[in-house]
């Protein structure tokens, strides 16, 4: 039990230090609002964070004309490891949220060193959106 408390703990560290950052990229439907995708989308940006949409708005994270602290892969696991594989732009961290992950993503991830924390996006918010900390 306390080992699980543990990752917790880490888990809730690396999501305050994502939340500091400005820039977001949200892979995912964010233009359906039944979609965890655009609620993560709306969220950020009524927070003050700079948000692109990729998947139903810009087609590849290389689209997006500005840098970009983090990408928010909230999409089917292979459609996002194609966009991943596909990124040209850099970036500081990845945030798998739950279901978006796979053992082909994580693996591919792990080979190629890209720091990636698997974690809710809403659940940084609740806690450590901008101007909550």
């Amino acid at each position: 039990m306390a080992f699980g408390q543990i990752i917790c703990y880490n888990l809730i560290m690396e999501l305050k230090e994502i939340m500091e950052q400005g820039s977001f990229a949200v892979a995912g439907d964010t233009l359906n609002e039944e979609k965890y995708a655009f609620k993560i989308k709306q969220g950020l940006l009524e927070h003050g964070y700079t948000v692109y949409a990729v998947g139903k708005e810009l087609s590849s994270f290389n689209d997006i004309p500005d840098e970009i602290d983090i990408i928010d892969l909230c999409i089917n696991p292979v459609k996002g490891l194609a966009l991943i594989k596909d990124c040209k732009k850099p970036f500081k961290c990845i945030v798998i949220q739950p279901g978006a992950e796979s053992e082909e993503l994580l693996s591919y991830l792990d080979e190629n060193n890209i720091p990636y924390i698997q974690g809710c996006l809403l659940v940084g918010l609740s806690v450590y959106a901008k101007g909550k900390h």
